[in-house]
C-alpha cells in the first residue's frame, strides 16, 4: 500500500475503533453541553462562590486522574476492557439528569464527582481497547481518528448549547436535559457496536494493584514516553485560560463557549491526518511541530489586544493539541506490553494530569500577580524548553517511534 493510500483510506481502520470514536463523540457532546454553562449556572442560579466553583472542578479532575490508574490496573488484572468502559460511560450517563434536577450546590458537586469517577474508569480501558483492536500499521491513524471524533463532540456540545440558549430564552436546565440524550446513546453504541478481541485476555493477567514486577515489565521506553507526556503537559495549561483571555479582550459572555468551539474544530481537523502521517514511522516530527504551534499560540495570546489575534492564538492552540495528543496515546500503545496496556495508559494519564494541574495552578498564580501576558509568555518559555528537551532526546524517541 502506498503512503498516499494508507494516509487517506479510513476503511483500513477497524469498525470497532470507529464505534469507540462515535462513543467518545456522543459522550463529549453531552458533557460539553453541560460544562460550557455549568460555571454560569453555579454562580447565577445556585449562588455559588468562585471558590466553590474552583473546589468542585478541582475535586472532579483530581478524582478522574486518580481513578484512571486503578481502572487501568483492574482492566489488565481481569483481562477485560469493554465491561469497565461500559461501567465508566454508564456512570457518566446516569449523572446527566442530576444537573437539571439539582436543588443545591452539594448536589452538583456529587454529580460532577460521580461523572469524573466514570471518566476515570473508562479512559484507560478504552484506550487499551483501541490498541487491542487496531493493527500496528494503522495505530496512529486509529488513535487520531478516535481523538478527532472525540473532539468533534467537544465543539458540537458548546455550539448546540449556545443555540439552545438562544432558542429557549437562556434556559440552562433545558440544555442540561437535552444533554442526557447523547449520553444514553453513547452507552448503547458501546454495548452493541464494540466487540472485545480475545487478545484483551492475556494468558498471564496482571496483578492488582500494580506489583513491582508489572512496573518493571512496563520497561524503559515506556517511562521515556511518560517523561515526554509530563513535559508536554507542563508546557500548556487549562483551556479555561483561553476563554478568560477572550473575555478580557471583550468577547461577550453569552458567546464565550465559541472559543472552545473554534479550538476544537482545529483540534478535530488535525488529529486524524497527523495520526495517519505518523504511521509512516515518524511520530517525532509532529510532536516537535506541536510544540512550535504552542509557542506561537502563547505568543499571540500574550500580545493580543483585539479578538482577531485571540482567534489566531486559539486556532494555533487547537493545532498543537491535534499534533500531539493522539500521538502521545499511540506512543504509549507502541511501547507498553499488550498485557499491561491499560495499566500503562492509567499511569500515563495520571502523571500527565498531575503535570497539567501544576501548569494550570502556576498560570493562574502568574495571571493574578502579573496579568495574562506574563502567564502566556511563561507558557511560551516552558514550551520552548520542552522543545529543546524533545530535540535532545531525539535519538531515543526515534527508536521508540520507528523513525
Amino acid at each position: 500500500m502506498s503512503d498516499a493510500s494508507s494516509f487517506f483510506r479510513l476503511r483500513a481502520i477497524p469498525s470497532g475503533v470507529w464505534a469507540l470514536g462515535i462513543v467518545s463523540l456522543l459522550m463529549d457532546f453531552s458533557s460539553e453541553m453541560i460544562h460550557a454553562l455549568l460555571p454560569i449556572y453555579l454562580v447565577g442560579a445556585m449562588g455559588a462562590s468562585m471558590a466553590e466553583v474552583g473546589v468542585i472542578e478541582g475535586v472532579a479532575e483530581a478524582t478522574a486522574s486518580i481513578v484512571k490508574i486503578f481502572s487501568g490496573a483492574l482492566s489488565d488484572w481481569f483481562g477485560q476492557r469493554k465491561q469497565l468502559a461500559i461501567i465508566g460511560y454508564g456512570l457518566a450517563a446516569l449523572t446527566k439528569p442530576m444537573f437539571p434536577l439539582a436543588p443545591n450546590v452539594a448536589w452538583i458537586m456529587a454529580a460532577r464527582f460521580i461523572d469524573r469517577v466514570g471518566k476515570g474508569i473508562r479512559g484507560a480501558p478504552r484506550d487499551a481497547l483501541v490498541a487491542d483492536i487496531a493493527p500496528a500499521s494503522v495505530r496512529g491513524a486509529a488513535f487520531g481518528l478516535r481523538q478527532s471524533l472525540d473532539t468533534v463532540g467537544a465543539f458540537l456540545g458548546p455550539a448546540v448549547a449556545v443555540a439552545v440558549m438562544w432558542l429557549s430564552a437562556n434556559s440552562i436546565p433545558l440544555v442540561f436535559w437535552i444533554a442526557t440524550i447523547p449520553a444514553a446513546l453513547a452507552v448503547a453504541v458501546l454495548a452493541l457496536g464494540v466487540r472485545e478481541p480475545q487478545s484483551s485476555r492475556p494468558p498471564r493477567p496482571a496483578r492488582f494493584p500494580l506489583h513491582s514486577d508489572e512496573i518493571r515489565r512496563l520497561g524503559g521506553p515506556f517511562w521515556i514516553v511518560v517523561a515526554i507526556g509530563v513535559i508536554f503537559s507542563l508546557a500548556r495549561f487549562s483551556e479555561a485560560f483561553l476563554i478568560l483571555k477572550a473575555r478580557a479582550v471583550g468577547l461577550p459572555e453569552a458567546i464565550a463557549p465559541l472559543v472552545l468551539v473554534a479550538m476544537n474544530v482545529v483540534y478535530a481537523g488535525a488529529s486524524y491526518p497527523v495520526g495517519a502521517f505518523s504511521d509512516r514511522g515518524d511520530r517525532k516530527t509532529p510532536l516537535m511541530a506541536g510544540l512550535v504551534a504552542l509557542i506561537a499560540a502563547d505568543a499571540a495570546l500574550a500580545v493580543a489586544e483585539h479578538m482577531p489575534l485571540v482567534w489566531l492564538g486559539v486556532a494555533l492552540w487547537g493545532l498543537h493539541m491535534g499534533l500531539t495528543q493522539g500521538l502521545l496515546a499511540a506512543l504509549v500503545a507502541d511501547v507498553a506490553p499488550a498485557a499491561l496496556r491499560a495499566s500503562a495508559f492509567g499511569v500515563f494519564n495520571l502523571t500527565s494530569g498531575v503535570a497539567l494541574l501544576v501548569a494550570s495552578a502556576g498560570a493562574g498564580a502568574l495571571w493574578d500577580a502579573f496579568g495574562p501576558a506574563v502567564a502566556f509568555w511563561a507558557g511560551a518559555l516552558c514550551a520552548s524548553l520542552a522543545l529543546v528537551a524533545l530535540w535532545a532526546s531525539g535519538r531515543r524517541l526515534a527508536r521508540i517511534s520507528g523513525d
